[in-house]
């Protein structure tokens, strides 16, 4: 698992534009959602073909919070990072530009839908209730290439819960526009994973002093078991 190292004079920082430690006291359960970004076969599987192996180590603990979030009354939201050559409108930047011809043939055959590498990873613990959506851009919340924000708000969703992988591409993406469209957001530093520490931690600190409340996943679940007991006294 990452070894998280976040600079005091950056935490120092957001505390002093915030005015407090911590950005969120608490969670609404019933207005959360527990978004697991891109743990699929093709990143998270030992060889995959765009493998991540820190990916592997951070499963217990996406696990732990989807069990702790059905518990409290949310919702999981599991993503799926797509290749579909028939969208409306084509991603030609990243897959010409950005990726030479061997790359672009394997991100498009690696997680075209309905292969092997596109589907989640079996260690993760998938329940009735718990909603799969597919994406085909890092962030969940382009227009036109996902589903989640009108399913987000259609629930009443006001808050995101972020795990997954890449920690500094669709994790990173997804909760930098999910913030900027009125979402709370929370960003579990021991349940994203990315190539190399270095990378980790400075997704970590734009989060931290921007856009995100950083949490382990210990404390997300402490979280949502406090949420859950707060709904119970209020009925």
């Amino acid at each position: 698992m990452h070894n998280v190292t976040i600079p005091d004079f950056i935490l120092a920082r957001a505390v002093e534009q915030r005015g407090r430690e911590r950005l969120f006291d608490g969670l609404d359960m019933a207005r959360t959602a527990h978004v697991i970004v891109d743990l699929q076969n093709g990143f998270v599987a030992e060889g995959a073909p765009v493998e991540v192996p820190a990916a592997r180590e951070i499963i217990g603990n996406v696990n732990a919070i989807s069990d702790a979030v059905r518990r409290a009354g949310g919702i999981n939201v599991f993503l799926r990072f797509t290749a579909d050559p028939d969208e409306a409108t084509p991603w030609d930047v990243y897959y010409s530009a950005h990726l030479d011809t061997a790359h672009r043939r394997l991100m498009q055959s690696t997680f075209a839908a309905g292969s092997e590498a596109h589907a989640l990873y079996p260690g993760l613990e998938v329940s009735e209730g718990d909603l799969v959506i597919d994406k085909t851009r890092f962030s969940g919340l382009i227009p036109g290439t996902c589903d989640l924000d009108a399913l987000l708000r259609a629930r009443g969703i006001d808050t995101m819960i972020i795990t997954g992988t890449l920690t500094n591409c669709c994790c990173d993406s997804t909760a930098r526009d999910a913030m900027q469209m009125g979402y709370r957001i929370v960003f579990v530093t021991d349940g994203t994973a990315t190539l190399s520490d270095v990378e980790h931690n400075a997704t970590l600190i734009s989060m931290a002093t921007i856009f995100a409340d950083l949490r382990t996943a210990e404390e997300v679940v402490a979280l949502a078991a406090a949420g859950a007991r707060s709904a119970d006294a209020a009925e």
